[in-house]
């Protein structure tokens, strides 16, 4: 039996077009420890770290491959486009073409390691192998390196799938090898047997075969364009009588190349603040992130009004961690199809202790209402034909709303605990978020340590002054601790 992409994972893998790149993933930077010379007698219970070289990364990712098989597969599409596309083993796996050095000009600085992920994330992954990359950076000041890991989004399912940079790392400086795994591919399909099994799918569960009429692919998909122009007219409709996002220039993503910029704080400042108003570390957060989109907006328009806000979707976990451990008992940095909710944030608001008594009031009333609650992203009729006719209209509304939001950010319930990377521990932890269609800007935040650490991904072509938002945070921290 075949092993299909779910409806979700198609609909991102087909997302993938000239102008769009659904990828995601993390930026982990490490200062490699030195070891001590140690005496004959020395305690052999602890060996000394490996070296975190090209090597030994690659021996330790063949080690945790068995942990995410995906990462040895690959997409096959099925001919005409008559069913969903299939995972197959990739008999010719190669994993030196997915892991690869790559060197920043000495001694490398922010800015050239955020040009050079800005690059990375540009390119689209080669659709012949397994939809990854990881790339070993040399060259940073002071003896760092980072890690960069580049994930398809449908590699990642919505059932609490790891991205490959949570799977390498440890939560203790021992570097854990698993049982050695002998991986065999296994035999793929032929080209006759998937479209017989499509099409006898097909006849059987008709409505299938017009979602792939809608949303699909091959040459059958040929027919959706047409399709499109009356989904978009309903969809324009559909805007017209919901409480839509504000028109914004945060919705008009359009090119192929990316930006990419860190910042981080004091998470400690952040609960101070937060004790001091009566509110959790994620409003502060969102405070934060209102206060870089009112100096943002104010750059790009100075005319901006008092009213001016900008809607975010944001996990639901944010506001109620028992969210996260329900779905996933152990949270990662990387989060993908958990549910969600809508808010706006107050960017025309001046005063920050304002501004963050409104960000706090609004997260609270939006996380109860379920016409706030979100899934995400959902293909088109993914069941017409089988579901009730509530949940296909549903299903519908979701998809056709697809200015619901003007900035998706990712942020975890909780603090994530020291990892280690072949013993030795990860410094800086950055998710890097995906952006997808018709978003010019994407927000990761990651509570690690003792520090906040923001990742802005955007389409250069809409936000070609990125790096400012990272001094952005520092400026609109700076002025919420100025308060307590």
């Amino acid at each position: 039996m075949v092993n299909r992409l779910s409806p979700r994972d198609a609909m991102f893998y087909f997302l993938d077009e000239s102008r769009t790149t659904t990828h995601l993933g993390a930026l982990l930077i490490v200062t490699p420890e030195r070891e001590t010379a140690t005496s004959d007698d020395a305690d052999a219970s602890h060996p000394p770290r490996p070296a975190l070289d090209y090597s030994n990364l690659v021996t330790l990712v063949e080690n945790r491959l068995q942990l995410v098989p995906r990462y040895r597969q690959v997409v096959r599409e099925v001919t005409l486009g008559l069913a969903r596309p299939v995972w197959i083993d990739d008999r010719d796996f190669d994993i030196n073409f997915h892991i690869r050095r790559s060197g920043l000009p000495r001694p490398g600085g922010p800015a050239d390691l955020a040009d050079l992920i800005a690059r990375v994330m540009s390119r689209p992954l080669d659709r012949t192998r397994p939809l990854w990359e990881m790339y070993l950076i040399e060259g940073l000041a002071d003896g760092k390196l980072a890690i960069l890991t580049k994930s398809h989004r449908c590699l990642l399912d919505d059932d609490g799938g790891n991205e490959i940079s949570e799977v390498i790392c440890d939560e203790g400086p021992e570097s854990v090898r698993l049982p050695e795994e002998l991986w065999m591919p296994g035999s793929p399909p032929g080209g006759t047997r998937l479209f017989v099994g499509a099409l006898a799918e097909a006849l059987s569960r008709p409505g299938d075969l017009v979602d792939t009429v809608v949303n699909g692919n091959g040459l059958i998909s040929e027919a959706r364009t047409a399709a499109g122009t009356s989904v978009r007219r309903m969809g324009a409709l559909v805007q017209q009588l919901t409480d839509s996002a504000p028109s914004s220039p945060l919705n008009n993503g359009g090119t192929s190349t990316r930006m990419f910029t860190t910042a981080s704080v004091s998470r400690r400042g952040c609960a101070k603040v937060a004790q001091r108003y009566g509110c959790t570390v994620n409003d502060v957060e969102l405070a934060i992130v209102s206060g870089v989109m009112r100096r943002w907006l104010l750059s790009f328009d100075p005319a901006a009004s008092i009213s001016d806000t900008v809607r975010v979707v944001v996990p639901l976990s944010a506001r109620d961690p028992g969210v996260e451990r329900q779905i996933d008992t152990d949270p990662g940095w990387i989060s993908v199809g958990k549910p969600s909710f809508v808010t706006d944030l107050p960017v025309g608001e001046a005063n920050p202790a304002v501004r963050l008594a409104q960000v706090a009031g609004l997260a609270n009333r939006f996380a109860q209402s379920s016409r706030r609650v979100s899934r995400g992203p959902r293909p088109l009729f993914p069941e017409l034909g089988v579901v009730p006719f509530p949940e296909f209209s549903s299903r519908a509304f979701r998809s056709l709303n697809s200015r619901a939001y003007n900035v998706p950010i990712a942020m975890g319930s909780a603090p994530i605990a020291d990892r280690f990377l072949l013993g030795h521990r990860v410094q800086e932890m950055y998710a890097v978020p995906m952006l997808v269609t018709q978003r010019a800007l994407a927000i990761s935040i990651v509570e690690y340590g003792d520090n906040l650490q923001f990742g802005f991904m955007s389409d250069r072509g809409v936000i070609g002054d990125l790096p400012a938002m990272a001094d952005y945070v520092a400026e609109s921290y700076d002025e919420l601790a100025s308060t307590t």
